[in-house]
């Protein structure tokens, strides 16, 4: 095994960190105005009401320490494919500078919402930045996965490795059902998360979401692993065949484990199921594309391999040993940040205000 291929799988892996991690934040982002809303919870509606308001600042707050740390791992994603891969790095961010100028925008006005929405009392204010979390986390939850099922379906690569197709190849049938794939997958994360973080009503809704939620992700994930899996084991496409193809499988059960776990209460068990589900199918993915990093859909001969578009061996040692002194001091604090912030997030249910009537103007 060469340092390119540790490399490759080194960068699925923080691939597959990225989509758990942040997979829920944009789950949750997603369902903000699904659950934000006004209800009224317990049995046969006896308890008060719990404003919008309220709701939203809990759903908020239960990824507010933990949503940037987990921007992290795209950070050290890119990061690592510049350094490791330079060849895959400037095909790929040259091939989708659009739909990753997308992405970026909606990431920028996700992270200011976050900060902003708070900064005045005025219900208008926070309902426009509400609409950024929302709009700031579905973009990039679908056009990940239609980015993804692009580098697994193959761009118009030439032999120099230049991109020499437009925006409208990346809308094809197998890239946008990945993006709808991810779509579903992680609002269903994201619903897991807030029933494992929150109390009352709103993770009693949480629970109900997740369940409709799941049967989609089972539908959509399923379709596009099953998908992937017949492409690439079909002449003419190089893959690691069974180890994808388990990798795959194992998505699939935890999925369903996930959705079983949740009909029977138990939260912890149905998100880690989830988040497993996720880290499998991501595997599966890299799996099946190495050793792969940018397939040719001109001619397999342009194809960017972790061979010819890495860095030299002296580069990639040094980055090994970087990694392996720095990385844990990473996993540590981020472990730690979790363990802080483990327990659930609750607000005192609060009654219906009397309108005020406004004055008279004069």
């Amino acid at each position: 095994m060469h340092f390119h291929d540790v490399w490759f799988m080194a960068i699925a892996l923080l691939w597959a960190g990225y989509f758990i991690l942040e997979g829920f934040d944009f789950g949750v982002g997603v369902l903000l105005p699904v659950l934000g809303r006004p209800s009224r919870g317990g049995q046969g509606g006896s308890s008060p009401w719990a404003s919008a308001e309220t709701r939203r600042r809990v759903m908020i707050n239960a990824i507010g320490p933990v949503w940037d740390g987990n921007e992290v791992w795209l950070l050290t994603a890119g990061g690592a494919t510049f350094a490791a891969f330079p060849g895959w790095y400037a095909s790929m961010f040259s091939a989708f500078y659009l739909p990753l100028l997308f992405i970026l925008v909606a990431l920028i006005l996700r992270g200011v919402a976050f900060e902003y929405r708070g900064k005045r009392d005025s219900a208008t204010w926070r309902r426009r930045w509400d609409a950024a979390i929302f709009g700031g986390s579905l973009l990039p939850a679908i056009l990940w996965g239609v980015a993804f099922g692009n580098v697994l379906h193959g761009i118009k690569l030439d032999a120099a490795h230049n991109y020499v197709g437009n925006f409208w190849d990346f809308l094809n049938p197998y890239s946008l059902l990945g993006g709808v794939a991810t779509l579903v997958l992680f609002t269903l994360d994201g619903a897991l998360f807030l029933a494992l973080k929150t109390t009352g009503d709103l993770r009693r809704d949480a629970n109900r979401v997740a369940r409709g939620t799941g049967v989609l992700a089972v539908l959509a994930g399923g379709g596009f692993l099953a998908w992937t899996e017949f492409s690439y084991q079909a002449p003419g496409h190089t893959g690691t065949g069974i180890a994808s193809v388990v990798l795959a499988a194992v998505a699939a059960v935890a999925l369903l484990v996930a959705c079983a776990a949740n009909l029977r209460g138990r939260e912890g068990a149905a998100f880690g199921a989830a988040a497993a589900g996720i880290g499998a199918a991501t595997g599966a993915l890299f799996t099946a594309l190495y050793p792969n990093v940018l397939p040719s859909s001109i001619n397999a001969a342009y194809n960017l391999t972790v061979a010819n578009a890495s860095s030299t061996a002296k580069t990639l040692a040094l980055m090994t040993v970087i990694a392996c002194i720095f990385l844990p001091f990473v996993l540590l604090y981020q472990g730690w940040t979790y363990w802080v912030f483990r327990k659930r997030i609750s607000a005192a249910p609060q009654a219906p205000q009397p309108q005020q009537p406004e004055p008279a103007s004069r």
